[in-house]
C-alpha cells in the first residue's frame, strides 16, 4: 500500500496581491525524511513555508498536506513551527515553561486546564533541547541561542507529524551551531520528519538526507546529499575544509531509528547557547 506523504506539491505557486514569489514548485516530503531547504537571499525558501503553513495566500497549483488537499482544511495543527524570527525577549513576561505549554494548546481548549500529559510533554520537549534546568526562568533572561531552543521545545510540545524549521540557526554562532547539530542529529535519529530552509548546512551534516534547492522562486535541484556534492564538484565548486560554505556543503544522510521524539533522554549536555541578535516576530510553534 503506498504511504502518503506529509507534503506534496505540483507546480505549486505562492506569493502576494496574485504576484508569485515562488512558482511550478514540485516538492514531497516523506515520513522520516530530513529535507534541507537552500538557497540564496530572495529565492522564496521562507516564502515557500510559510505557503504551506498557510500564511502565504496559495496562487495555483496543488497542494496536499497528510494527503490532504490545502484548500480543502488541510491539517496544518499536526506540523510544528519554528519560526525564524521572534520577540521572546520583549514580550509579556513568561517563564520558559509557560512559552513551551503554549504548543500544547491543539490538544485542548484555551482555557481548559493543563492536564498530566500536557506537563509530561512539555518537561521532555525541555529535556530534549537541554533547557530543563532553565525551565522556571523568565525567557527575557536567556540568550538569543536558548531563546531558539525554547522556540524549537514549544514545536516539540505538540508532538508534530511534520516539523518545519525557518533558519535555525541564524545569529548564532559556530560553536553553537555545533550543539544545535546534536539536536537535530537526535531528532533525525528518532525518526522526526523535518523540513529546514537555511544558509548553514553544517548543524545538519549528520542528519539531512534530501536537499533541495531554490533559485529564482523555482526548484532547481532536488536530491541526495551525495548528488549534491556531485552536482557541484561537476560544475567546478571547489570544498573548502571538510565541506563547502553555504549552499555548497557535502555531507552525510542519517539512520533512522523510528524512535518518539519525546520520551527518552537527550543527547545533549551543553551549556547555554550565545546567540547574536534577537529577531523582531513571533507565531505560534504549532498553526
Amino acid at each position: 500500500m503506498p504511504v502518503t506523504p506529509l507534503v506534496r506539491t505540483r507546480g505549486a505557486s505562492f506569493g502576494y496581491d496574485d504576484v508569485p514569489v515562488v512558482t511550478g514548485i514540485d516538492l514531497t516530503v516523506d515520513d522520516g525524511e530530513v529535507v534541507a531547504l537552500l538557497g540564496p537571499n530572495g529565492s522564496g525558501k521562507s516564502t515557500l513555508v510559510r505557503g504551506l503553513l498557510g500564511l502565504v495566500p496559495h496562487l495555483g497549483g496543488q497542494v496536499e498536506l497528510f494527503g490532504t488537499p490545502l484548500a480543502a482544511g488541510a491539517e496544518r495543527h499536526r506540523i510544528g513551527y519554528v519560526p525564524q524570527r521572534h520577540t521572546l525577549a520583549n514580550a509579556v513576561r513568561s517563564t520558559v515553561t509557560e512559552i513551551v505549554a503554549t504548543g500544547r494548546l491543539t490538544h485542548r481548549r484555551w482555557w481548559q486546564p493543563t492536564t498530566t500529559t500536557d506537563r509530561r510533554h512539555v518537561r521532555e520537549a525541555l529535556d530534549l533541547v537541554g533547557l530543563s534546568d532553565r525551565a522556571t526562568d523568565e525567557v527575557s533572561t536567556l540568550s538569543g541561542g536558548q531563546q531558539r531552543r525554547v522556540l524549537i521545545a514549544r514545536a516539540l510540545a505538540a508532538d508534530p507529524d511534520l516539523l518545519v524549521m525557518d533558519e535555525p540557526t541564524a545569529g548564532v554562532d559556530q560553536g553553537n551551531q555545533v550543539v544545535l547539530g546534536q539536536l537535530f542529529a537526535e531528532l533525525a535519529a528518532r525518526g522526526a520528519s523535518m523540513l529546514v530552509v537555511t544558509h548553514e548546512l553544517d548543524a545538519l551534516e549528520s542528519s539531512v538526507t534530501r536537499i533541495v534547492c531554490l533559485d529564482g522562486g523555482r526548484v532547481d535541484f532536488d536530491g541526495t546529499p551525495a548528488a549534491y556534492a556531485a552536482h557541484h564538484l561537476a560544475l567546478g565548486a571547489h570544498p573548502v575544509g571538510s565541506g563547502y560554505h553555504h549552499e555548497h556543503h557535502e555531507h552525510r544522510a542519517h539512520t533512522p531509528a523510528g524512535r518518539p521524539l519525546l520520551g527518552s533522554p537527550a543527547l545533549l549536555d551543553a551549556g547555554p547557547l550565545l546567540g547574536t541578535g534577537v529577531p523582531t516576530d513571533d507565531e505560534p510553534g504549532r498553526l
